[in-house]
C-alpha cells in the first residue's frame, strides 16, 4: 500500500508577488529623505535580488512579467528613462536563466559570484545607456553607492532560492 505523499505547493502569491510587493516597500522606505550625521540611507536597486532568485527558483512567464511592472515603477519613482531599470531586471532575469542548469546546486560562493556579475552587468548596462542619452558620464562614486548596497543584498537572493527551490516537488 502506497502512502500519501505530502506536497508542499508554493504558488506564484508565496514566490513571486509577496517579495516583489516587500520588496516596492522597501524601495519606498530607502527613498525616503533622511540624513544621519551628514548620511543618507543607502538606496540599492532591490529588485536585483528578485531578478536573480526568481530565475533559479523556477522559470516561470509571471517572473518576467512582473520584472518588467517592477522595472517600470523604478524608472517612473526615480525619473529615469522609461526602459532602463526593466531592460536591467530582464538581462539578468536572461543570464541567470540562461546559466540555471550551472548555477543549481552550487556552493554560495559561486551564487553570490554569479550576483555579482550580474549586478557589475546590469549597472553598466544603465551607466552606459545614460551615458548614451546625456552625453555625459555619470558618476562612478554614485554607482558605487548604490552598487554596494545592492551587493549586500545578496543573504537574501540566497534565502529565496534555499526557501523555494524545492517549494514544489512535482517540478524535479
Amino acid at each position: 500500500m502506497r502512502r500519501p505523499v505530502a506536497v508542499r505547493v508554493v504558488g506564484p502569491v508565496q514566490w513571486i508577488f509577496i517579495p516583489a510587493a516587500i520588496t516596492l516597500a522597501v524601495t519606498l522606505v530607502l527613498a525616503t529623505p533622511i540624513s544621519l550625521f551628514g548620511l543618507h540611507l543607502p538606496e540599492p536597486v532591490i529588485p536585483m535580488v528578485l531578478a536573480f532568485a526568481w530565475a533559479m527558483i523556477r522559470p516561470s512567464i509571471v517572473a518576467p512579467v512582473m520584472l518588467l511592472l517592477i522595472g517600470l515603477l523604478l524608472d517612473g519613482f526615480w525619473g529615469n528613462p522609461l526602459g532602463l531599470w526593466p531592460l536591467a531586471l530582464l538581462a539578468i532575469y536572461g543570464v541567470v536563466l540562461f546559466s540555471r542548469s550551472f548555477l543549481v546546486g552550487q556552493e554560495t560562493a559561486v551564487l553570490f559570484f554569479t550576483y555579482a556579475a550580474c549586478c557589475l552587468m546590469a549597472y553598466g548596462l544603465c551607466w552606459l545607456i545614460m551615458t548614451l542619452i546625456t552625453g555625459t558620464l555619470p558618476s562612478l562614486f554614485a554607482v558605487a553607492g548604490s552598487l554596494i548596497p545592492t551587493l549586500l543584498l545578496f543573504p537574501f537572493a540566497n534565502t529565496m532560492i534555499e526557501r523555494f527551490e524545492d517549494g514544489d516537488v512535482r517540478f524535479r
